[in-house]
């Protein structure tokens, strides 16, 4: 197997004597009632206090609520029958649990109750196995998505997602979340790359599916379910993927220009047989960003034999006579895309000073609510990229410390927007007084009620990632 390094875990100071909540109580010795357990489950080398003061980059991120006190501890199983343990006790001893990977998305989702221990899997780190000739890959769930992909190059395959924070990602927080990114055009979602996962249920039983399983546990479609579930549902440990060959050649194709005409080129490409890996629209502060005009733009990736992708970008070039068209190749190319990735999520930027909607609506509507957007969001600097293929993209909101006192009333005209293009706005990232005066998912469905059920057949207590899902599952 082959083990990935995990950083030094920054040097963690005891915090404050709580004062309240089942996991302020101490013992005799000082010691946590909840640390105490776990360090007999793990080693002192595996469990941290939580750090109440000095450099919040020290630690994870997830959004609470203000009054919600802070959790105990954070531990860091290395094997899966390590988490297993940790999950059993915490189910015996009725403790909320939070899972993370790198916590490079904890601010997404519902705002979440208070829980007891957060559970990273950064030291599940192994790749288990490389079937180079059958194009497939299982890993442990802490592996990053930047580590898998290195490893991969070296045989000229590849995993075709492009998520947010692409350098700290982990796997498990990829399928967690369904990040798949502008490569979903031409490969598919997330959960059309996962075959095979292994989790650790809320009382510590270990469930597989796919792979090597003939049928899934319960009947349930375990992959489609674990994906996009936020960590609700159980704590991802192991997870097979199909893999790619690599592509002889790529370039990038950027056309820029005025609102009508990218609407009308946008038409003509997507009648065509032209078949891009990628293809987004963008705003034109994204644009911007790339060192082009300042108008909306549509960005084309093309792969594969040299003289197809040439071919490709010339039929393009002819299908945009009134768009400036700007060339990305090679390492311009990946820069081009890494700086579209963040500036949708910086790595720099804190959570709560950003906010990021995904919308998703018909994709014939989405150079018309961009020009919309410009208009609810006059005053604010705001960038948006938009999946061609499939509708689904995201708007990012610079808002510094606080955001604007109407920007929830400008939000909730915009996921009516959403909703009457038969698409829906999610609040992914925000302010945690942004997000509790709003629902963040926005959904009422009738959908609800079952995913309710199902979480009380995986999760009877709730314990496992409490109110980050919807309908405050």
């Amino acid at each position: 197997m082959t083990r990935f390094s995990t950083p030094a875990q920054a040097e963690w100071r005891a915090p404050k004597p709580y004062t309240e909540g089942k996991c302020c109580v101490e013992d005799d010795t000082g010691m946590s009632t909840i640390i105490e357990p776990l360090v007999e489950v793990l080693s002192e080398g595996q469990v941290f206090p939580w750090q109440v003061s000095g450099d919040p980059s020290a630690q994870p991120n997830p959004v609470f609520t203000p009054q919600a006190p802070p959790p105990t501890c954070i531990v860091y199983p290395e094997t899966e029958a390590e988490l297993a343990a940790v999950m059993a006790c915490a189910h015996q001893n009725q403790w909320r649990v939070l899972p993370f990977g790198q916590g490079t998305k904890l601010a997404w989702g519902g705002i979440g109750s208070a829980v007891d221990v957060l559970v990273s899997i950064a030291r599940l780190n192994h790749v288990i196995h490389h079937a180079v000739g059958d194009l497939t890959v299982t890993v442990e769930a802490g592996v990053k998505f930047a580590d898998l992909q290195a490893m991969l190059v070296k045989t000229r395959q590849f995993l075709p997602l492009d998520p947010a924070y692409a350098a700290g990602a982990t796997l498990g927080g990829m399928v967690a979340t369904a990040d798949a990114g502008a490569l979903r055009h031409r490969y598919g979602s997330v959960r059309d790359m996962l075959i095979g996962l292994t989790f650790v249920r809320a009382d510590g039983q270990v469930a597989r599916a796919g792979g090597q399983v003939v049928k899934n546990v319960a009947g349930y479609d375990l992959m489609k379910l674990m994906t996009g579930a936020y960590g609700t549902l159980g704590i991802l440990s192991q997870l097979t993927f199909r893999t790619y060959p690599a592509s002889e050649a790529s370039q990038t194709l950027v056309m820029t220009g005025e609102s009508d005409a990218i609407a009308a080129t946008l038409a003509a490409l997507k009648q065509s047989v032209l078949t891009p890996v990628a293809f987004d629209l963008l705003s034109p502060l994204m644009a911007k960003c790339l060192d082009l005009p300042a108008q909306m733009g549509l960005a084309l990736q093309f792969q594969g034999i040299p003289n197809g992708v040439a071919e490709q970008i010339t039929r393009s070039r002819q299908l945009a006579p009134d768009l400036t068209c700007h060339d990305f190749i090679g390492a311009a190319e990946a820069n081009c895309w890494q700086t579209l990735g963040n500036q949708m999520c910086s790595p720099q930027t804190p959570p709560e000073d950003l906010i990021v909607l995904k919308l998703g609506l018909l994709p014939s509507e989405a150079v018309n609510l961009l020009c919309e957007l410009a208009t609810l969001l006059i005053n604010m600097p705001w960038y948006s990229r938009i999946h061609v293929g499939s509708g689904v993209g995201r708007v990012a909101i610079p808002c510094g410390q606080m955001a604007p006192l109407d920007l929830k009333a400008t939000l909730l005209k915009l996921r009516s927007r959403c909703e009457s293009s038969q698409g829906f706005m999610t609040l992914l990232q925000a302010p945690p007084d942004l997000k509790q005066g709003m629902d963040v998912w926005g959904y009422s469905g009738s959908a609800i009620p079952l995913m309710k059920r199902i979480k009380a057949e995986f999760d009877p207590l709730g314990l496992v990632s409490p109110g980050r899902f919807v309908g405050g599952i």
